[in-house]
């Protein structure tokens, strides 16, 4: 068996969204893919000192069809090098023999199977008539994630995007503009929060920007940089007055401080949140019961997406 290479261009083009949509959804549904949290080791010093040493995080996934592990590299030191910090590859085997049959970008893979997942989530829990979408964050995700939801929601209409580095928030109305998108900069993140209907945060942020108090009733929120306890994107009112669903309890219970920390403080137990994705794309379990709901989906990113996008992007639909 021949180990094809699969660059960013060609992941990106082998995953439209409705296909990977209903990927990502077959996936979860079925059920039979084993997925330990993600491994995460500190690497040893290397180069200057006081200089971190970088980490090193593993994915690993397998089922009846495949076994496949993403590798991801944070090295602090590597712009100095003339590389991005964040390096991601993904390694698709052969289930029965465990042979090397892809290597796949990983960073391509990950936007396109995050942005995916949030906007599968979102169709089961925001408002069927929703049509403005604020994107709180300007960095490398937040144009796929707009892409994703336009795709799977055509109800949406106009789009917000706030984000700390004004220019950067620029930036992205122009390119999303140049994609025929009815995008503006929202220069007041209270007001744009209060006006949306779907607000979706991918930061990295370490305090609360979406407050509990500006979300109006029927809104949708969408929780997907924070993926350490010790990050947050909204505050513990958001989370409390929320109907939350997690991509996976096992996840988001143990790394996500949207919901680990209000939990340490005994703002609500465990208990609150109402499922994990897979439960609601089965049907087992309600999200959204009124079109009053606050419903919020809190994801940390699950390897059953990425083997269920990498499958995809090697044999196709």
């Amino acid at each position: 068996m021949e180990l094809r290479v699969y660059s960013a261009a060609e992941v990106h083009a082998a995953l439209p969204w409705a296909p990977l949509a209903a990927a990502l959804e077959a996936a979860f549904v079925r059920g039979d893919t084993h997925a330990p949290l993600r491994h995460a080791h500190a690497l040893g010093a290397v180069g200057e000192a006081g200089t971190s040493p970088g980490s090193l995080l593993l994915m690993p996934a397998w089922s009846a069809e495949a076994i496949g592990v993403k590798t991801v590299t944070v090295m602090p030191g590597a712009a100095a090098l003339g590389a991005g910090t964040v390096q991601a590859s993904y390694l698709l085997l052969d289930r029965a023999t465990g042979v090397a049959r892809a290597l796949i970008d990983g960073e391509a893979l990950t936007l396109r199977r995050t942005a995916a997942t949030s906007a599968l989530a979102a169709r089961r829990l925001a408002r069927p008539d929703a049509q403005r979408l604020l994107l709180v964050g300007a960095g490398r995700l937040a144009p796929w994630m707009v892409r994703a939801h336009l795709a799977l929601q055509p109800g949406l209409r106009q789009v917000q995007v706030w984000a700390r580095d004004a220019p950067a928030a620029a930036a992205l109305v122009r390119l999303l503009r140049s994609e025929s998108v009815d995008a503006e900069v929202a220069a007041d993140l209270q007001a744009a929060v209060q006006r949306a209907d779907i607000v979706g945060c991918a930061t990295t942020s370490r305090t609360p920007l979406v407050q509990g108090a500006w979300l109006r009733a029927g809104t949708h929120l969408d929780l997907v940089g924070g993926f350490r306890p010790d990050m947050r994107e909204a505050d513990d009112v958001a989370m409390a007055h929320s109907r939350v669903v997690v991509d996976t309890y096992a996840g988001a219970l143990a790394e996500a401080g949207d919901l680990v920390q209000p939990i340490a403080a005994g703002v609500f137990d465990a208990g609150h949140v109402v499922a994990e994705l897979a439960e609601l794309l089965r049907g087992q379990r309600p999200g959204r019961l009124a079109p009053d709901d606050i419903t919020c989906f809190k994801s940390v990113g699950a390897a059953v997406e990425d083997l269920a996008a990498a499958l995809l992007v090697a044999t196709g639909p």
